[in-house]
Protein backbone atom coordinates (compact mmCIF):
# COMPACT_ATOMS: atom_id res chain seq x y z
CA UNK A 1 0.00 0.00 0.00
CA UNK A 2 1.51 3.22 -0.68
CA UNK A 3 0.62 6.87 0.10
CA UNK A 4 -0.20 7.93 -3.03
CA UNK A 5 -3.02 5.52 -3.14
CA UNK A 6 -4.80 6.87 -0.23
CA UNK A 7 -4.10 10.67 -1.09
CA UNK A 8 -6.01 9.64 -4.28
CA UNK A 9 -8.71 7.85 -2.49
CA UNK A 10 -9.22 11.03 -0.05
CA UNK A 11 -9.08 12.78 -3.53
CA UNK A 12 -12.00 11.08 -4.98
CA UNK A 13 -13.88 10.83 -1.67
CA UNK A 14 -13.63 14.17 -1.48
CA UNK A 15 -14.56 15.75 -5.04
CA UNK A 16 -17.00 12.49 -5.07
CA UNK A 17 -15.72 11.35 -8.87
CA UNK A 18 -12.67 10.43 -10.27
CA UNK A 19 -12.83 12.74 -13.34
CA UNK A 20 -13.20 15.84 -10.51
CA UNK A 21 -10.48 14.10 -8.51
CA UNK A 22 -8.19 13.71 -11.31
CA UNK A 23 -8.34 17.37 -12.18
CA UNK A 24 -8.43 18.97 -8.57
CA UNK A 25 -4.79 16.92 -8.00
CA UNK A 26 -3.68 17.65 -11.86
CA UNK A 27 -3.02 13.62 -13.09
CA UNK A 28 -4.67 11.99 -15.39
CA UNK A 29 -8.21 9.92 -15.37
CA UNK A 30 -6.48 6.59 -16.19
CA UNK A 31 -3.70 6.80 -13.78
CA UNK A 32 -6.23 7.26 -10.76
CA UNK A 33 -8.36 4.59 -11.95
CA UNK A 34 -5.75 2.50 -11.74
CA UNK A 35 -4.57 3.49 -8.83
CA UNK A 36 -7.50 3.01 -7.45
CA UNK A 37 -8.05 -0.86 -8.84
CA UNK A 38 -4.45 -1.70 -7.21
CA UNK A 39 -5.43 -0.64 -4.21
CA UNK A 40 -8.56 -3.34 -4.17
CA UNK A 41 -6.56 -5.78 -5.38
CA UNK A 42 -4.16 -5.24 -2.64
CA UNK A 43 -6.64 -5.19 -0.21
CA UNK A 44 -9.23 -7.92 -2.10
CA UNK A 45 -11.91 -5.45 -1.34
CA UNK A 46 -14.12 -3.60 -3.41
CA UNK A 47 -13.97 0.37 -2.30
CA UNK A 48 -16.58 1.31 -4.70
CA UNK A 49 -20.00 1.34 -5.95
CA UNK A 50 -19.33 1.71 -9.88
CA UNK A 51 -22.71 2.84 -11.31
CA UNK A 52 -23.66 4.96 -14.78
CA UNK A 53 -24.01 8.33 -13.04
CA UNK A 54 -21.12 7.91 -11.06
CA UNK A 55 -19.45 6.00 -8.13
CA UNK A 56 -19.86 5.86 -4.61
CA UNK A 57 -17.79 4.52 -1.50
CA UNK A 58 -18.85 0.27 -0.68
CA UNK A 59 -19.69 0.31 3.74
CA UNK A 60 -16.13 -1.55 3.68
CA UNK A 61 -14.91 1.75 1.38
CA UNK A 62 -16.16 4.07 4.14
CA UNK A 63 -14.85 2.23 6.73
CA UNK A 64 -11.42 2.39 4.90
CA UNK A 65 -11.63 6.16 3.98
CA UNK A 66 -11.69 6.83 8.38
CA UNK A 67 -8.63 5.11 8.42
CA UNK A 68 -6.75 6.87 5.46
CA UNK A 69 -7.87 9.99 6.67
CA UNK A 70 -6.20 9.24 10.15
CA UNK A 71 -2.83 7.94 7.99
CA UNK A 72 -2.92 11.56 6.29
CA UNK A 73 -3.02 13.63 8.82
CA UNK A 74 -0.86 11.32 11.00
CA UNK A 75 2.02 11.92 7.97
CA UNK A 76 1.25 15.01 7.84
CA UNK A 77 1.58 16.00 11.71
CA UNK A 78 5.08 13.60 11.58
CA UNK A 79 6.49 15.55 9.04
CA UNK A 80 5.23 19.41 10.42
CA UNK A 81 6.97 18.43 14.07
CA UNK A 82 10.32 17.94 12.24
CA UNK A 83 10.07 20.74 10.80
CA UNK A 84 9.35 22.66 14.06
CA UNK A 85 11.52 20.85 16.00
CA UNK A 86 14.28 22.13 13.85
CA UNK A 87 13.13 25.37 14.28
CA UNK A 88 11.20 26.16 11.38
CA UNK A 89 7.99 27.36 12.66
CA UNK A 90 6.10 26.59 10.16
CA UNK A 91 3.21 24.12 8.99
CA UNK A 92 -0.79 23.81 10.11
CA UNK A 93 -3.06 23.40 12.81
CA UNK A 94 -6.89 22.06 12.65
CA UNK A 95 -9.34 23.16 15.20
CA UNK A 96 -12.75 22.96 16.24
CA UNK A 97 -13.86 25.62 18.20
CA UNK A 98 -17.47 26.44 19.52
CA UNK A 99 -19.11 30.20 18.91
CA UNK A 100 -18.35 30.71 23.16
CA UNK A 101 -14.44 29.33 22.18
CA UNK A 102 -14.43 31.83 20.03
CA UNK A 103 -15.78 34.45 21.85
CA UNK A 104 -14.19 34.16 25.17
CA UNK A 105 -10.87 32.37 24.65
CA UNK A 106 -9.33 32.23 21.33
CA UNK A 107 -8.95 35.88 20.70
CA UNK A 108 -7.09 35.81 24.54
CA UNK A 109 -4.54 32.40 22.65
CA UNK A 110 -4.44 33.58 19.05
CA UNK A 111 -1.97 36.92 20.45
CA UNK A 112 0.43 34.79 21.41
CA UNK A 113 0.24 31.78 19.58
CA UNK A 114 0.64 34.26 16.22
CA UNK A 115 3.70 35.67 18.27
CA UNK A 116 5.68 32.00 18.40
CA UNK A 117 4.37 30.76 15.32
CA UNK A 118 3.64 33.36 12.08
CA UNK A 119 4.06 31.10 9.96
CA UNK A 120 1.98 28.39 11.02
CA UNK A 121 -1.62 28.61 8.67
CA UNK A 122 -4.56 28.05 11.55
CA UNK A 123 -7.43 25.92 9.99
CA UNK A 124 -10.64 26.93 11.95
CA UNK A 125 -13.67 24.65 11.83
CA UNK A 126 -16.95 25.96 13.91
CA UNK A 127 -18.98 23.47 15.50
CA UNK A 128 -19.87 21.43 18.19
CA UNK A 129 -19.03 18.36 19.77
CA UNK A 130 -21.51 16.00 17.88
CA UNK A 131 -20.58 17.50 14.47
CA UNK A 132 -17.04 17.51 15.29
CA UNK A 133 -16.71 14.35 17.39
CA UNK A 134 -16.17 11.98 13.99
CA UNK A 135 -13.23 14.37 12.70
CA UNK A 136 -11.77 14.27 15.89
CA UNK A 137 -11.63 10.28 15.95
CA UNK A 138 -10.08 10.08 12.74
CA UNK A 139 -7.33 12.49 13.07
CA UNK A 140 -9.19 15.02 10.86
CA UNK A 141 -8.57 17.82 13.63
CA UNK A 142 -5.89 18.53 16.23
CA UNK A 143 -8.17 19.32 18.93
CA UNK A 144 -11.95 20.89 20.16
CA UNK A 145 -12.59 23.58 22.60
CA UNK A 146 -16.30 23.74 23.58
CA UNK A 147 -19.01 23.01 25.34
CA UNK A 148 -19.21 18.86 25.95
CA UNK A 149 -22.29 17.12 27.82
CA UNK A 150 -21.19 13.02 26.54
CA UNK A 151 -21.58 11.81 30.77
CA UNK A 152 -18.99 9.78 30.13
CA UNK A 153 -15.86 10.36 27.82
CA UNK A 154 -15.45 7.75 25.20
CA UNK A 155 -11.43 5.57 25.99
CA UNK A 156 -10.19 7.44 23.11
CA UNK A 157 -10.85 11.23 24.04
CA UNK A 158 -8.78 13.20 26.36
CA UNK A 159 -11.32 15.90 28.25
CA UNK A 160 -10.00 18.45 29.58
CA UNK A 161 -12.17 21.28 31.69
CA UNK A 162 -11.40 24.62 31.05
CA UNK A 163 -14.51 26.97 32.31
CA UNK A 164 -17.41 26.68 33.90
CA UNK A 165 -20.18 28.40 31.69
CA UNK A 166 -23.92 29.93 32.22
CA UNK A 167 -26.55 30.23 29.14
CA UNK A 168 -29.48 32.92 28.91
CA UNK A 169 -32.57 33.25 26.79
CA UNK A 170 -32.66 35.01 23.77
CA UNK A 171 -35.05 37.03 21.41
CA UNK A 172 -35.28 39.97 19.56
CA UNK A 173 -36.15 43.10 20.53
CA UNK A 174 -40.08 44.11 21.42
CA UNK A 175 -40.37 39.96 21.11
CA UNK A 176 -44.23 39.67 23.09
CA UNK A 177 -42.56 37.09 25.59
CA UNK A 178 -39.71 39.87 26.26
CA UNK A 179 -40.76 40.80 29.82
CA UNK A 180 -41.70 37.16 30.67
CA UNK A 181 -39.70 36.44 34.26
CA UNK A 182 -40.08 32.66 34.58
CA UNK A 183 -40.12 29.90 32.30
CA UNK A 184 -43.68 28.92 32.77
CA UNK A 185 -44.44 31.93 30.72
CA UNK A 186 -42.90 31.01 27.81
CA UNK A 187 -44.81 27.79 27.37
CA UNK A 188 -46.32 28.77 24.09
CA UNK A 189 -43.16 30.21 22.07
CA UNK A 190 -40.84 28.10 19.45
CA UNK A 191 -37.04 27.46 20.76
CA UNK A 192 -33.90 27.28 18.04
CA UNK A 193 -31.58 24.18 19.71
CA UNK A 194 -27.84 24.59 19.25
CA UNK A 195 -27.10 20.97 18.72
CA UNK A 196 -24.96 20.79 21.80
CA UNK A 197 -26.60 17.20 22.25
CA UNK A 198 -27.18 14.99 19.98
CA UNK A 199 -30.99 14.87 20.04
CA UNK A 200 -32.37 18.17 19.66
CA UNK A 201 -34.74 17.25 22.27
CA UNK A 202 -32.28 16.41 25.17
CA UNK A 203 -31.14 19.97 25.69
CA UNK A 204 -34.37 21.54 26.46
CA UNK A 205 -36.53 19.02 27.53
CA UNK A 206 -34.58 17.66 30.91
CA UNK A 207 -34.98 21.58 31.87
CA UNK A 208 -38.52 22.17 31.23
CA UNK A 209 -39.24 18.58 32.98
CA UNK A 210 -37.16 20.14 35.70
CA UNK A 211 -39.89 23.02 36.66
CA UNK A 212 -42.46 20.34 35.61
CA UNK A 213 -43.34 21.93 32.23
CA UNK A 214 -44.45 20.33 29.27
CA UNK A 215 -42.19 19.73 26.68
CA UNK A 216 -40.88 22.82 24.64
CA UNK A 217 -41.60 22.89 21.01
CA UNK A 218 -38.69 22.72 19.10
CA UNK A 219 -38.71 23.97 15.56
CA UNK A 220 -35.38 24.82 14.27
CA UNK A 221 -31.89 23.46 15.05
CA UNK A 222 -28.99 25.87 14.26
CA UNK A 223 -25.14 25.10 14.13
CA UNK A 224 -23.57 28.87 13.54
CA UNK A 225 -23.47 31.70 15.41
CA UNK A 226 -24.87 33.62 12.52
CA UNK A 227 -27.67 31.38 12.18
CA UNK A 228 -28.82 31.77 16.04
CA UNK A 229 -28.85 35.64 15.59
CA UNK A 230 -30.07 35.86 12.34
CA UNK A 231 -33.15 33.34 12.92
CA UNK A 232 -33.54 35.48 15.93
CA UNK A 233 -33.33 38.69 15.14
CA UNK A 234 -36.64 38.16 11.86
CA UNK A 235 -38.66 35.60 14.06
CA UNK A 236 -40.32 35.02 17.15
CA UNK A 237 -38.60 32.10 17.77
CA UNK A 238 -36.21 31.87 21.31
CA UNK A 239 -33.02 30.02 21.94
CA UNK A 240 -30.89 29.46 25.17
CA UNK A 241 -27.59 30.34 24.41
CA UNK A 242 -24.56 30.96 26.07
CA UNK A 243 -24.13 34.09 28.57
CA UNK A 244 -21.20 35.26 25.97
CA UNK A 245 -23.56 35.65 23.29
CA UNK A 246 -24.19 38.84 25.02
CA UNK A 247 -21.21 40.24 24.35
CA UNK A 248 -21.53 39.96 20.32
CA UNK A 249 -21.77 43.32 18.82
CA UNK A 250 -23.88 42.48 16.09
CA UNK A 251 -26.90 41.27 19.19
CA UNK A 252 -26.26 44.49 20.78
CA UNK A 253 -29.18 46.30 18.47
CA UNK A 254 -31.54 43.35 17.36
CA UNK A 255 -31.35 40.99 20.31
CA UNK A 256 -31.92 41.46 24.55
CA UNK A 257 -31.93 38.68 27.21
CA UNK A 258 -35.31 37.42 28.62
CA UNK A 259 -34.37 37.53 32.49
CA UNK A 260 -36.17 34.61 33.92
CA UNK A 261 -35.63 33.52 37.60
CA UNK A 262 -34.30 29.86 36.67
CA UNK A 263 -31.06 29.51 36.58
CA UNK A 264 -30.02 27.71 33.15
CA UNK A 265 -26.34 25.56 33.48
CA UNK A 266 -24.72 25.42 30.24
CA UNK A 267 -22.28 22.36 30.02
CA UNK A 268 -18.95 23.21 30.87
CA UNK A 269 -16.33 24.69 27.80
CA UNK A 270 -13.72 21.66 27.68
CA UNK A 271 -10.13 21.03 25.75
CA UNK A 272 -10.90 17.47 23.51
CA UNK A 273 -8.45 15.61 22.26
CA UNK A 274 -7.76 12.18 20.83
CA UNK A 275 -5.97 9.20 22.76
CA UNK A 276 -3.04 8.32 21.22
CA UNK A 277 -2.91 11.52 19.16
CA UNK A 278 0.44 13.34 19.77
CA UNK A 279 0.60 17.33 18.91
CA UNK A 280 3.15 18.56 17.00
CA UNK A 281 4.72 21.71 19.02
CA UNK A 282 2.36 24.18 17.05
CA UNK A 283 -0.51 22.21 18.54
CA UNK A 284 1.12 21.99 22.10
CA UNK A 285 1.12 25.27 22.04
CA UNK A 286 -1.90 26.36 21.36
CA UNK A 287 -3.10 24.10 23.74
CA UNK A 288 -1.48 25.90 26.18
CA UNK A 289 -2.59 29.25 25.33
CA UNK A 290 -6.42 28.04 25.07
CA UNK A 291 -5.90 26.94 28.69
CA UNK A 292 -4.12 30.38 29.17
CA UNK A 293 -7.11 32.22 28.37
CA UNK A 294 -9.42 30.14 30.40
CA UNK A 295 -7.37 30.95 33.70
CA UNK A 296 -7.80 34.32 32.38
CA UNK A 297 -11.18 34.47 31.64
CA UNK A 298 -11.82 32.48 35.29
CA UNK A 299 -9.68 35.34 36.88
CA UNK A 300 -11.88 38.22 34.98
CA UNK A 301 -15.19 36.70 36.46
CA UNK A 302 -14.13 36.12 39.91
CA UNK A 303 -12.63 39.97 40.08
CA UNK A 304 -16.20 41.17 38.05
CA UNK A 305 -18.27 38.71 41.06
CA UNK A 306 -16.35 40.89 44.13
Amino acid sequence: MKLIQLRNLLAIAEQGSIRAAARHLGVAQSALTRSMQELEQELDVSLFDREAKGISLTPTGQRFLTRAQTIQSEVRRAQEEIEQLRGSATGSIYIGLSTVAQIALFPYAIKAFRARYPDVALNIREGLFPTIEPLLKSGTLDCYVGPFLTPAPASDLLVEKLIDNSRVIICRKGHPLANARSLSELGDAEWITTSVTYKPEEELGPLFAQYGLPKPRLVLRAHSALMFVTSLATSDLLAALPVQFTELSMTGTALQVIKIKEPLPEPPICLVRRTGLLPTPAVEYFCDMIRRAGVHQERERSNLAR
